[in-house]
């Protein structure tokens, strides 16, 4: 079922182009929505060891750094005082059900990925999202149509280099393409990238409260933070990593309960993509 946005809200063109931007950037590290889905799966505050256990595959420390990036980024809290209270989702974190669902949808529509765990796409289309000014190329491109690169720089307020690199990503990522193969050949959106207006008008909406909630007096800036574990791939041992995704595949999925079930295990070729080489 498609997901529902609010109307005034599904043009590229109507949203805050940093507002999502910084939306995104809490929402694609590696391992929060694997995270957030584990919280809400269960229904109950977890300690750190616990949500490790349902994710055997990434790793206990890694998995407390995680969820301390997610409190300080308000989509977490603690039931109770001390170091060791349990972590529940917040009613923000829970909020991102919405954006989860939009972005599914439009990965599920638009991706040509094997079939892979509900989580995983979700982190995979973020991903995709996330990077300084992607959202204002896409938007430029969708408002004014196929455009060449120096264009794209000036009305962007680019330096080539950056811009360069930008289109790369984005072509690489599927959302941009060239209209002919010669060298100064216009840029377009692809099918997937015009079909972004969902996508963005879910995170514009959720965006307005998690920027408002953001904890400006962390002692290390949200961006800095989420980068940090951004790349971290899934484990090499095979068996583990089976087993996790086949139980997180089981169990009912509240952020996800649109989804086939079970939600099939991750393929590695599929995370070796999306793990490194996403960094902004």
């Amino acid at each position: 079922m498609p997901t529902p946005v609010h109307p005034s809200a599904r043009s590229i063109g109507s949203v805050d182009t940093q507002r999502v931007e910084d939306a995104l950037a809490l929402i694609a590290p590696k391992w929060t929505t694997w995270t957030a889905q584990t919280l809400a799966q269960q229904g109950h505050p977890m300690r750190v060891r616990n949500v490790a256990a349902r994710l055997p595959f990434v790793g206990e420390q890694l998995v407390a750094k995680r969820l301390a990036v997610m409190h300080a980024d308000g989509l977490v809290t603690r039931a109770g005082e001390g170091h060791r209270a349990p972590y529940q989702l917040s009613a923000l974190g829970e909020s991102l059900a919405s954006v989860h669902r939009a972005l599914s949808d439009w990965s599920l529509a638009n991706l040509s990925l094997s079939k892979v765990a509900g989580a995983e796409r979700v982190e995979d289309a973020a991903r995709r999202l996330h990077l300084r000014h992607s959202t204002a190329v896409i938007q430029l491109l969708d408002a004014g149509g196929p455009a060449r690169f120096v264009h794209i720089a000036e009305e962007a307020g680019l330096d080539n280099g950056f811009t360069r690199y930008r289109l790369n990503r984005l072509q690489a990522d599927g959302l941009v393409t060239r209209t002919g193969p010669r060298h100064g050949a216009p840029y377009v959106l692809t099918d997937a990238g015009r079909a972004l207006g969902p996508v963005y008008a879910a995170v514009s909406h959720w965006s307005n409260p998690a920027v408002a909630r953001r904890d400006s007096s962390a002692p290390v800036p949200v961006a800095t933070a989420t980068r940090t574990h951004d790349s971290v791939p899934l484990g090499s041992d095979g068996g583990r990593t089976a087993t996790a995704l086949c139980r997180s595949a089981a169990a009912p999925s509240v952020l996800f309960s649109h989804a086939p079930q079970p939600q099939p295990r991750v393929p590695a070729a599929v995370t070796a993509q999306s793990a490194p080489g996403r960094g902004r």
